[in-house]
């Protein structure tokens, strides 16, 4: 029982490691708005012109942009230009990078949690 009751203890507590876990997840999710934010502009410029777009307006440009960030993909016939490819092939990139990077840093903060845990 008091095993159980160490991993729970353990589980709510705040320390150092919490906050530098926190401050990574926190500065990704900003730059992946800022990624979003200039990528949906990006693709709105390149894509709302060319001939059987899909992209007619911002709206249309920020949620391509957004599922290709998830790494979902979207149902639109995009991107149709060189230049929305090649913005295209930068967002997939950073979105390969951000969930690598991500799972590492959940990764590094669990083994150090169970490196620092008393045996129990």
């Amino acid at each position: 029982m008091g095993a159980v009751r160490g991993q729970f203890r353990m589980l709510f507590s705040w320390e150092e490691h919490h906050r530098r876990l926190l401050a990574r997840l926190a500065m990704v999710v900003l730059l992946t708005l800022v990624v979003d934010a200039v990528g949906s502009v990006a693709i709105y410029y390149t894509e709302r012109h060319a001939r059987g777009t899909e992209i007619t307006s911002f709206g249309d440009a920020l949620f391509f942009t957004t599922v290709q960030l998830l790494t979902v993909s979207s149902q639109l016939r995009n991107p149709l230009t060189a230049a929305g490819r090649l913005v295209d092939v930068v967002l997939e990139l950073w979105a390969v990078l951000v969930v690598a990077g991500s799972a590492g840093a959940l990764a590094a903060f669990f083994q150090n949690a169970d490196a620092s845990s008393p045996p129990g």
